[in-house]
């Protein structure tokens, strides 16, 4: 049962990776340089970029094990950590175009700085990304400044949210994906089961990337 579990679960994560891809090489493909789908495309191949990193690894290791793939899938998390940052800050530039309103500077200097002192914890040694109990507290530290840039970019896109032709629902596929992700930081060490949010999650991110589609 076990087995077929990781199987299912492994089947849903390349589903996920292709269907993102395929959507960030049709925003591409369809765009006018330096159009938003252009931007929007771009986020969904450094989504799947940071992703394929952390799920790859996952998927080989249903096989080999967790213990043969500890370094990769650490490493994969870390890489998949400072990726979905940056797609908050294509997401936030993404709404200010197309509500066609001016980027307030206060704002965007703040969603920057949280961005830049996310990443900058996820390179911090104290993470031990490749140990085997990675550290809880570093975890939380890393995704207070992620909450928060998520939480700023939620309520931008809900207060104007009737001037975002085409991503009027944005702010409630970000707050659905923080509110699956957030338990699995807080609890899958203790609980690894809780980890299975991350699908609901992943569905979530692929959500943001279909609604790109009618920009």
């Amino acid at each position: 049962m076990k087995k077929a579990a990781e199987i299912g679960e492994s089947l849903f994560e390349l589903l996920y990776l292709a269907s993102a891809f395929t959507i960030g090489m049709v925003l591409l493909l369809t765009s006018e340089a330096p159009g938003i789908r252009m931007l929007a495309g771009s986020m969904a191949l450094v989504l799947v970029a940071g992703d394929a990193f952390h799920l790859i690894p996952r998927i080989v290791a249903v096989k080999h094990g967790s213990a043969a793939m500890q370094k990769a899938l650490g490493r994969g998390r870390q890489i998949a950590s400072i990726s979905m940052t940056l797609f908050y800050l294509f997401l936030w530039h993404i709404g200010h175009r197309v509500a066609l309103l001016p980027a307030n500077e206060g704002w965007t200097l703040t969603v920057y700085s949280l961005a830049l002192v996310r990443i900058a914890l996820c390179f911090a040694s104290g993470n031990g990304w490749t140990a085997a109990s990675p550290s809880f507290g570093w975890s939380i530290a890393r995704n207070i400044p992620f909450l928060m840039l998520g939480g700023i970019v939620a309520i931008w896109y809900f207060l104007h949210r009737n001037e975002m032709v085409g991503l009027g629902h944005m702010y409630i596929a970000i707050i659905i994906s923080f509110l699956c992700y957030l338990p699995v930081v807080v609890f899958s060490l203790k609980y690894p089961k809780i980890g299975m949010l991350m699908l609901p999650k992943s569905l979530m991110y692929l959500w943001m990337l279909v609604m790109c589609l009618s920009l």
